[in-house]
This record gives structure tokens, sequence and C-alpha cells, in this order.
């Protein structure tokens, strides 16, 4: 038997990631304008390193809190209180190692082999990989594209439940679309939540890029009660530019908090605490900072989507969240190929659709939380190419 064949099932069918694969395809090319995942362009800033490295020097290198630090926990609390108008108390967060980590915990908490999750398409391709390499069936309920606009069509998310649906999963602002859930939206689906008794896993990880109106776009807190079978996931990298530092949390019912410490120690026994202090210096003194990042999104998002919109080739509106353009460049019928001619023949680095599930075959993603001098450059390379096809 070869060393592949004597390998788990689940292990041999995780997907090659199509965002990667072009990144990998690319990396390190001279002129090279990377938009292909989602991160920014700016280092993390000082006062969030600095608490890092000043914890690190004092010697917390040691096992800590399974479940956080209580600092960052209380940080969390706090920042909640700031931003989502909650009085939530430090046991309904959770810390760990990413947001990625947050979702499998997630999925390990509230669903078993063979349990189907409903999730809307396109999205992020590691959602549906996670579940499956946990045993879990995936879902997907396209959003409808019309007139360059994504929109939730409820009656299609309703009729995808069965008696095997354990749980649906939500991202808004969405990652790749830019689709933001309205308030009713969210009322909605947790209504279709309530009456199949599921739990929603709530990844609103760019509710601050949300450039509709508001502080930030509508969230589940807003239409939850106590009792309510939601969890929340989310991560430290947009907001703060903490991509590489691999922090996430959970929110949580308190009556989660043993099960999801346990899925922690029998994973990575807890998140280095040196880097929970630059976690908890990020959301004490980064409000600031966050605020540059979406003007600087907000920016760069126009300079990118008027350009391309202005080719008439291109069938796109401004997303209303989150840090992505969803293209459906004229004449393109493969969006990987497209990719790599793309970067091939410009320089820029785009993620195809193909990578992002049903619904996104036709799209390419471009992440636009960068210098607005570079999404200009990438603009008119993008534009060029475009008109010369």
């Amino acid at each position: 038997m070869s060393i592949l064949k004597s390998l788990s099932p689940r292990a041999l069918a995780a997907p090659e990631s199509g965002i990667v694969e072009l990144v990998n395809y690319a990396r390190g090319r001279e002129g090279l304008l990377p938009l292909w995942v989602g991160e920014g362009d700016t280092p993390t800033p000082d006062f969030i390193s600095r608490a890092a490295m000043e914890a690190l020097g004092a010697g917390e290198t040691f096992y800590t809190w399974q479940r956080g630090i209580p600092e960052l926990r209380q940080a969390l609390a706090d920042y909640y209180a700031r931003h989502f108008g909650t009085t939530l108390p430090p046991e309904h967060f959770y810390v760990t190692g990413s947001g990625m980590q947050a979702i499998q915990l997630g999925l390990q908490a509230i669903t078993s082999p063979g349990d189907e999750m409903v999730y809307l398409t396109p999205a992020w391709p590691n959602i549906s990989a996670a579940l499956e390499i946990a045993g879990g069936r995936r879902v997907g309920v396209p959003l409808r594209f019309e007139g360059g606009k994504w929109a939730l069509d409820a009656e299609r998310l309703a009729a995808a439940i069965t008696s095997r649906t354990r749980a649906l999963f939500v991202n808004t602002p969405s990652n790749p679309t830019g689709w933001t859930a309205t308030r009713q939206d969210l009322a909605d689906i947790l209504a279709l939540a309530r009456r199949h008794d599921l739990w929603i896993m709530a990844d609103e990880i760019y509710a601050l890029y949300y450039f509709s109106g508001g502080h930030r776009a509508p969230s589940f807190l807003d239409v939850m009660e106590p009792g309510d079978k939601v969890i929340f996931v989310n991560s430290f990298s947009k907001n703060w530019s903490m991509t590489g530092w691999r922090v996430g949390w959970i929110v949580a019912p308190p009556e989660t908090g043993q099960i999801l410490e346990n899925l922690v120690q029998y994973s990575t026994s807890g998140v280095p605490q040196f880097t929970q202090r630059g976690a908890v210096a990020a959301l004490d003194h980064g409000d600031a900072f966050i605020q540059s990042n979406v003007e600087k999104a907000l920016r760069s998002r126009d300079i990118l989507c008027d350009a391309l919109i202005e080719t008439n080739r291109v069938e796109t509106l401004k997303p209303d969240g989150a840090l992505y353009a969803f293209l459906k460049i004229d004449g393109v019928t493969d969006s990987r190929r497209a990719a790599l001619d793309i970067v091939d023949k410009t320089g820029v680095g785009l993620a195809p659709g193909t990578a992002f599930g049903e619904g996104g075959e036709l799209f390419l993603r471009a992440c636009f939380l960068r210098d607005p001098t570079q999404v200009t450059t990438a603009a008119e390379r993008l534009c060029d190419y475009i008109l010369s096809r």
C-alpha cells in the first residue's frame, strides 16, 4: 500500500486552496501587486508589537489560561460594549489560535460527523473544507446576484434545511462578495434557526468595515435574545493588521465554557501569553488604528471599483462591507485561468472565484485594503488588460 493510500480519507479529500495556488504560482515576482489574500499592506502597529515584546522580555512564556488570560477576556468584553452596545461579561469570551481555529473549535462543539451545515455562497473556502475534514456535510446556498448586487434568498435558504441540518454559517459582511445582511435579514435567519432548533455560527470579522452608514454592520447581537444558540467566531487579523499573529476569539454562551476549554486543551493547549498581551493592547488602544484602516479601505474601494466599472466590461457594484471587490469581467468563463493570465500579463494578483464555491465561478476577488497609490496602479493595469481583451 502506498503512503498516500494509507492516510485518512478525510485528509486525502481536503482540497487545495485555489487562493494559495495562485499565491504560490507568482509569489515574489518583481513589481507584483498582491490583491489576492485578505490582508492589508500595513504591518502591525508598534504599540501592539511592543506590548508583546515587553511580555516576552518579562518571561511570560509559560502555559496559561486555556480560555484566555483574564485581561484579554475583559478587554474583549469592553470592545463589544463600545462597538456593539452589549453588556456581555468576560465569561462569554474564549481566546483561540486564530480565527480559523475559532471556526474549527466551533464546528467541533456544534456538529458531529454526518451532520449538515448550511452556508451562503460564494464563501471563503476554509469554512466548508474545515467542516468536511471534521466529517460534516456542507450545503451551499447561493446568494442572488442581480445588477452587480448580492442579496439573500431567504426562501432558498429555508428550503436547504433538512432533518440532518445542525447549523447555519453566516458571514456578514461577506468574504468574498461584500454582501452585508440587513437587520431584517438577520432577524429572518434567526427565526429560521429557532424554528428548526439550529445553531448559528456567525462570522462577523468585517463588522467594522462597513461603508453604508453607521459605525458598524448589523450584527446578530442586535436581534438575538438570551438562550439563542449563536456562536460568534472572530480574529484580530483584519482590524489591527495582525494576520501573522494567529490570534482569534469565540463569543459563546457561558454554559459552553468547559466544553470550549476542553477543545482548546486538546488542540493547542492555549494561545501564547505574550501574544495575548499584544491583543490586549490592540483592543484597549487600537480604535483609532481600526478607523484609519477603514478609511483607507473606503478610499481604495472607490478607486478600484470606479475604474473597473468605467470600462463597461465589469459587472459589479461597490460592496457595502468587507475588504473585497468581486468582479465579473465580460468574456471570463474560467476564473482560475483568468487569474493566472492576469498575474502573468499585469503583475496584479487576484483570487479566482472558483476558490469560493457555487456562484463564484465567473468572478475574481481583489482585496483593496492597501495604499491608494498601489490600488490606483493595480486598477490601471487591470483596466488595460480588460480593455485589450
